[in-house]
């Protein structure tokens, strides 16, 4: 069996890290130069897609789509998410505005996909910024309606390092586990 999860999250969340930390396979990249205001932190940006592949076992294996976090990119979103049977949303909790980037990220799946999917909400870099808890995005979410990604009334939020793989693999079992369920009984949103 061959599960497809997409990897979102704003520039510098930690999307070509983290399946470049877990993939199996040497992982296809589109990786640029920035020409504007995201060469100031980091040299190269995916401007189209990353793909990786975790292999389970001999049958099972689990495909990684990572999409561009530039606004201007987010055209292959739609193209991607068409391809993919859930969403690991990365969010750097050192970025300026953590919380608006969480709340921005699901406001525009939402526009654009109807279709329900499994949504694990995966907080990087959160030693960088220590001091700040991560109940800000519990809190946030709680004010949100997130019954449309898959049934539960706001997505699992995880804490991981991009690095890790024991810490990305861990994000991806929860993941997996959702669209588990969403395979096994149809999307929640469904069985309400």
């Amino acid at each position: 069996m061959e599960s497809r999860i997409l990897v979102l999250g704003p520039v510098s969340a930690g999307k070509t890290t983290l399946i470049r930390t877990i993939s199996d396979i040497d992982v296809l990249d589109t990786d640029e130069t920035p020409t504007d205001e995201v060469a100031e932190s980091k040299s190269g940006t995916t401007v189209a897609m990353d793909l990786g592949v975790v292999k389970i076992d001999d049958d099972d294996r689990i495909v990684l789509y990572g999409a561009p976090g530039q606004a201007r990119f987010r055209f292959m979103w739609e193209i991607l998410l068409g391809q993919t049977e859930a969403i690991l949303l990365l969010i750097d909790h050192s970025g300026a505005d953590p919380v608006g980037d969480l709340r921005n990220h699901l406001h525009h799946l939402r526009d654009l996909w109807s279709k329900p999917l499994p949504v694990v909400i995966g907080i990087t870099h959160v030693d960088a910024n220590a001091s700040v808890p991560l109940s800000i995005y519990t809190e946030a979410l709680s004010g949100m309606d997130c019954t449309w990604v898959h049934a539960q009334s706001s997505p699992p939020i995880v804490e991981l390092d991009a690095r890790s793989r024991d810490d990305v693999r861990a994000g991806l079992l929860v993941l997996a586990a959702l669209v588990d369920m969403n395979q096994r009984f149809g999307p929640a949103s469904e069985r309400l």
